[in-house]
């Protein structure tokens, strides 16, 4: 059975709380199996019959919608594709001297040519993004308080559902799950 990175949008913050412990048991009483989490934001790993990520994000997204009693919106990717992403940030030349914080907003559809090219020539000051497949990678030279291009910018960029997450948690994804 394929295996599956699940990132959840919007959990355990403003209000919407979901314990990564009763997601495991939701999804393990919706047949999927091998249900593991990372930290409380919402990073699952799972196996499931399941062959696209699309029907992996809709029925993970419905099946813990129904117990949250709110939307849950979920993107899928293999741990192939995660591991592999992180090579491919770690690759890109940092924008701006000094200290660059990284974040990676999952997107559950492609990126728009439009919006790719929105994102590319993204230059606010301490402030630049590259789209690497269904992902758009931000960097910052700045706080991320402090910055314009976060989650929910992305997703009016690109006119769908993303989730963010710092480098640092997708790299322990990668390492944790990618075997």
């Amino acid at each position: 059975m394929p295996t599956y990175v699940v990132l959840l949008r919007a959990i355990n913050v403003g209000g919407r709380v979901m314990r990564m412990d009763a997601a495991r048991n939701v999804l393990e009483q919706h047949s999927f199996a091998d249900v593991a989490s990372h930290i409380q934001s919402g990073n699952l790993l799972l196996t499931t019959p399941l062959r696209s990520p699309a029907k992996v994000e809709s029925a993970v997204g419905e099946c813990l919608s129904e117990a949250a009693g709110f939307d849950i919106v979920a993107m899928a990717r293999r741990p192939d594709e995660v591991k592999a992403l992180v090579t491919s940030v770690d690759g890109i030349p940092a924008a701006f001297p000094g200290e660059v914080q990284r974040y990676v907003a999952f997107c559950q559809h492609d990126v728009p040519a439009e919006s790719r090219a929105l994102l590319q020539d993204w230059h606010l000051p301490g402030e630049r993004a590259h789209v690497l497949g269904k992902d758009v990678v931000v960097e910052l030279a700045k706080s991320f308080n402090e910055a314009r291009l976060v989650n929910a910018q992305v997703e009016k960029i690109i006119g769908g559902p993303a989730t963010m997450r710092n480098i640092t948690v997708v790299r322990t994804l990668a390492e944790k799950w990618s075997g």
